[in-house]
């Protein structure tokens, strides 16, 4: 069976699936004319939504398509078909944004930048940190990435608060409550972590409205999607010292402009997209664990419901 593999490193792919699938005939490159010219002759593809997306646009389609990304807006277009098995990249991501998150949270409490500057200053820094036990997380989007996220967080001795879709009973969280009920747990947090995919009703949800009801003392952390925040009121809100800081890895466009607001804003850190990158060994593993489900007829880790966007 031929596999076609769409993504920037595809090479790292196509070597670790002739190592651990050496039946498939592969297809690998980043090129999209490379890509068009075999497409219609691969039922299964792996690889980047941006890249694969093109390729449906261009009336190619597969039996089953398995991204390398936790994110699979290019595919939800209008304009792009919905009758094929998607994917999206589920359990390899978990542990590197949670290292990702822990990382910010130890800077934020140790003063790490306040205390590089002053050192750039020659200015003696004697203001004390705070530890991470007994401050509240609340980590919006409990998904895969978001549990495993909890449960990194819990040995340090946090309060961990969740949102998701509805309220439910998850350990580890204290509490998970519906969407609905953000505006009244971003005002006990310390910590306020946007996990969320892109669907409609996660759009503009961190508007002036929200960070109002922030903590001036908390830290905001978006390493979902950048159309979750207002990136205006997010500026406004650090001017005004409605929040100690933001640490913004995903924006609605990327690469930022040079003019955007986010570059001199106060205490906001760019990362550059950078929170969770993918693995090629971690996501091929999925993908053979998936392909064994999908020759099976079994159900699929990550499938995707278009309806609901994930």
């Amino acid at each position: 069976m031929r596999l076609l593999i769409a993504d920037n490193d595809h090479a790292r792919y196509a070597e670790l699936l002739r190592q651990q699938a050496p039946e498939f005939d592969l297809v690998a490159s980043a090129q999209p004319d490379e890509l068009l010219e075999q497409a219609a002759s691969c039922p299964l593809w792996l690889g980047q939504p941006d890249l694969l997306a093109g390729l449906l646009r261009q009336g190619h389609k597969p039996r089953w398509l398995q991204s390398t990304w936790a994110g699979i807006t290019p595919l939800l277009a209008a304009d792009l078909p919905r009758d094929y098995q998607l994917c999206r990249a589920v359990g390899v991501f978990g542990q590197v944004m949670a290292e990702y998150v822990l990382c910010h949270l130890l800077a934020h409490e140790r003063q790490l930048f306040a205390r590089l500057a002053a050192q750039v200053e020659r200015r003696w820094e004697q203001r004390l940190p705070h530890s991470l036990a007994g401050r509240t997380a609340l980590i919006v989007g409990t998904g895969d990435i978001g549990l495993s996220l909890a449960q990194f967080l819990a040995p340090f001795g946090l309060e961990l608060l969740g949102v998701a879709s509805s309220a439910r009973s998850q350990p580890p969280f204290n509490q998970v409550v519906g969407l609905d009920a953000l505006p009244r747990l971003a005002g006990e947090a310390d910590y306020l972590i946007n996990l969320l995919p892109d669907t409609p009703a996660t759009r503009d949800i961190y508007d002036a409205a929200l960070f109002a009801c922030c903590k001036p003392s908390a830290l905001f952390i978006n390493a979902g999607r950048g159309v979750a925040v207002v990136d205006a009121d997010l500026i406004t809100a650090l001017e005004q010292d409605r929040l100690a800081g933001a640490v913004i890895d995903v924006c609605r466009q990327e690469p930022l402009p040079a003019d955007h607001g986010f570059w001199s804003a106060p205490r906001l850190l760019l990362t550059g997209h950078s929170s969770a990158p993918s693995e090629p060994r971690l996501l091929v593993q999925l993908f053979l664990d998936n392909l064994t489900r999908w020759r099976s007829g079994g159900e699929l880790r990550g499938q995707v419901d278009f309806a609901r966007g994930y």
